[in-house]
């Protein structure tokens, strides 16, 4: 059980039982009221689900909710009238900045409504709902001026805050977890910073950290605050054989390597080099499930497919990675340095398999590649 006012940060490998972890953690507190608060509305269905399986249902001190549900209704809503006038009529959920006030047409260098002299366009649309990208910022500025009241509300609600996928908060969101690890509640912070293929905005604020540097962000910004770092308790893979712990450990050498307790021998384990030529035999022979950058990658349509990003949280059997430029090169030469985006996205495909990943390359006779086999018809 957590003790009496702690902070911590466990930073979970891939296939480690994250939501088992959150889940019995939770059941754990026999004092209290616990959040449990996470990114994507299927993180929190998920985490109901492992609730359900465990427990039988969700306990009666147990709330989960996503981030921004838990922002709009703890963070804005009760505190609103000090910032603004009209009723919040919900969020609206952009996939860019928000707030575009017009278009310079000789350039397209594109001029946003600022915070300071333009206070409603800045945070919300004409019909009055807040942008996503903007909430966090918003629930700030509602502390700052209730003095602290948003803080002091979850605090006298919640005795546990718990924190699920915390690499995916960015900007603002990591102002509020500093103001949480202050707080009289005891936090804790769960996640991998490998897997970074969402954020729930982009932020200038704390822009150094946005690449799953959550680990970085706590050292650094709030040194003065207590807050363990635990690298060990999730670091063992009940997904991945040792084979796929090892290779995929290479692309990030900053973590402590992944453990594998996946022991299941079938044959075909581990990661292969498969030719172009071979994928149609190597698909008809062990069925992997395919993955892709995008749907514009042609695909084998008679197999199941996925893109990278969606395949986040999955687990299969197999499956056969169709590469990007940056992963052939990264694959090539190990000290490659991939772009983040395209690191965490290999991380992910390549943690997906329990037994084998393949890996659509050329080889020839010279190829000698470590950690990788070659499959031959």
């Amino acid at each position: 059980m957590l003790d009496i006012k702690s902070n911590k940060l466990v930073i979970a490998a891939a296939g480690s039982g994250k939501t088992t972890f959150l889940v019995n953690e939770a059941l754990r507190q026999r004092e209290g009221k616990v959040l449990i608060t996470t990114f994507t509305q299927g993180n929190e269905a998920e985490i109901r689900k492992k609730f359900v399986e465990l427990n039988g249902c969700v306990p009666s001190h147990v709330t989960i909710q996503t981030w921004f549900s838990t922002l709009l209704q703890h963070g804005i809503r009760p505190y609103q009238g000090g910032l603004y006038d009209e009723t919040i009529r919900g969020m609206l959920l952009v996939n860019e900045p928000s707030a575009l006030r017009y278009i310079i047409k000789k350039t397209g260098f594109k001029v946003y409504y600022g915070e300071a002299d333009y206070f409603s366009k800045h945070y919300f649309t004409d019909d009055s709902k807040v942008y996503s990208d903007k909430i966090s910022k918003l629930v700030v500025r509602c502390n700052e001026r209730s003095n602290g009241a948003v803080i002091e509300r979850l605090n006298k609600i919640f005795t546990h805050i718990f924190i699920d996928e915390i690499q995916d908060l960015a900007g603002y969101d990591l102002e509020i977890l500093k103001l949480l690890l202050k707080s009289k509640s005891n936090i804790l912070f769960v996640g991998d910073p490998r897997q970074v293929t969402y954020l729930t905005h982009i932020e200038r604020k704390y822009d150094r950290y946005k690449e799953g540097r959550i680990k970085e962000f706590i050292q650094t910004e709030c040194r003065r605050v207590s807050c363990e770092i635990d690298e060990d308790t999730l670091n063992v893979s009940h997904r991945n054989n040792a084979m796929i712990c090892d290779y995929s450990s290479k692309l990030y050498s900053q973590y402590k390597p992944c453990q594998s307790n996946q022991h299941e021998v079938t044959g075909h384990d581990g990661i292969y080099l498969v030719r172009k030529q071979d994928v149609d035999l190597y698909l008809q022979r062990y069925n992997p499930v395919q993955l892709r950058d995008s749907i514009r990658e042609t695909i084998n349509k008679n197999y199941k497919s996925i893109n990278f990003g969606e395949s986040k949280g999955l687990t299969f059997d197999r499956v056969l990675i169709y590469p990007t430029q940056p992963f052939i090169r990264w694959i090539n030469n190990n000290n490659f340095e991939l772009p983040p985006t395209s690191c965490s996205k290999l991380y992910v495909a390549l943690t997906r398999a329990k037994y084998s990943v393949g890996i659509i390359y050329d080889y020839d006779e010279a190829t000698n590649l470590e950690g990788l086999q070659k499959f031959f018809v």
